[in-house]
Order: C-alpha cells, then structure tokens, then sequence
C-alpha cells in the first residue's frame, strides 16, 4: 500500500491487479453485514463512520471501492463484493468485476449517476460459476436495487436503476474515472 507521510494511503493504489489486468483492486469501506457506514478519508487517511442505517437494515455484502477513479459523484467507484466472509474496513481485495448497477440519484441539488461495480473476489468459492450479473438470477438482482433504492431514501434522495450491464461495462466505467 503506498505510504504518504508514513501513513497507509488506499487512494493512491492502481485500480488494476499488476498480475491480472482482469482484476480489480478493492477497497473495503463497510463490510457485510454492518449497519456502521465507514468512509475513507483521503484527507486524514482514517476510515470513519459516517452513518449508522437503522435496525434491520445492513450491508447485503462488502461494499468499497476502486481506488484511484472518480465517478460522476465525484467518489471514487463504488463496488459491491460478493465473497464467502466478510472482510474488513481497509482491506484490499482482487475482484473479477461481473457487471454494473446503473442508477440515476436524485436530491434538491438535481440528478447525477451513481453507478455500482458489482465484483467477486478472486478467490470466493461459493461465487466461483458466477461469470456474469445476469447468472446471479432476476430476483438477486432486484434485492441489490431494492438495497441501494432504500438506502438512498434514508438520506433523503431518490434512486433508480437505469439497468444492469455486464463486465464489459464494469472495465470501461474504470477506465474512464481512472486518475
């Protein structure tokens, strides 16, 4: 991980593997499971909660993202990984991206994307067969959309899915938010 001030800096790694250039690295901000809402601070270089969701909703799998790009949100890429266990804030994984989310969010500022990489661990034995979004089935799917639509209501704004894109999709929207 590249250091910058003698502190570990997740934004400055590559967002392709150096081996695999079919890989991602990822960074894992809330792990499976929580209802704690982590973020990196690039600035501080400390991971912080930024919000609690409330009882029974939590993170249906690691959510992170794709250091060194910039997404329309002007956040780094999003990612949802699907792996065996959960990892940890911080943690960087090599993901097979199968596919996007595409959604539009709206508030009182307007409308902008908010896409979501939907990625598995390399090494996820129990995601092994999944090659494609679409091999996750239709109402998988739906529950990762009714996800992201409810949290965004929480805060206040309307999400909608404007689609669901295989892995091809996922490279090139890394490509083109690559700093």
């Amino acid at each position: 991980m590249s250091k910058k001030n003698g502190l570990a800096d997740p934004t400055r790694l590559k967002p392709f593997d150096a081996d695999d250039k079919q890989l991602l690295r990822v960074v894992i901000e809330t792990p499976k499971g929580s209802r704690n809402k982590f973020a990196f601070d690039p600035d501080d270089h400390i991971f912080e909660l930024k919000k609690v969701l409330p009882t029974g909703m939590t993170f249906p799998y690691d959510f992170g993202f794709v250091p060194s790009t910039k997404a329309d949100d002007g956040d780094p890429i999003d990612v949802l990984v699907l792996m065996d266990e959960p990892a940890f804030p911080g943690c960087v994984l090599s993901c097979r991206p199968i596919g996007v989310i595409e959604g539009e969010q709206e508030d009182k500022q307007g409308k902008e994307r908010n896409d979501r990489i939907i990625a598995i661990e390399q090494d996820a034995h129990s995601w092994a067969d999944i090659k494609t979004i679409n091999d996750l089935g239709k109402q998988f799917c739906r529950e990762l959309e009714e996800f992201f639509i409810n949290y965004h209501k929480l805060a206040g704004k309307e999400y909608r899915v404007l689609g669901l894109k295989g892995p091809g999709q996922a490279r090139k929207l890394v490509k083109s938010g690559r700093q």
